[in-house]
């Protein structure tokens, strides 16, 4: 089952991952730079969540925006 976020819900949750997780994003968007060279989305936030003891919704927000902003480079 996969569950879909709104752009606003996604916004929120990285707006929040500071608080929850003690870290920055841009922290966190280094880490999965830094990271094992995965393809899949859903192996990269596995990946994330073992790694680094997040939740699903964390990892999930912060791959997500990581690819975001990724695809924004490559077609900027």
């Amino acid at each position: 089952m996969s569950v879909e976020f709104s752009e606003q819900t996604h916004r929120n949750m990285i707006d929040r991952i500071p608080q929850t997780t003690g870290r920055e994003l841009s922290d966190w968007l280094r880490t999965v730079d830094d990271g094992p060279s995965l393809v899949r989305f859903e192996e990269k936030v596995s990946w994330l969540r073992g790694a680094h003891e997040l939740s699903y919704g964390q990892a999930k927000a912060i791959i997500h925006e990581y690819d975001l902003r990724r695809a924004a480079r490559r077609f900027g």
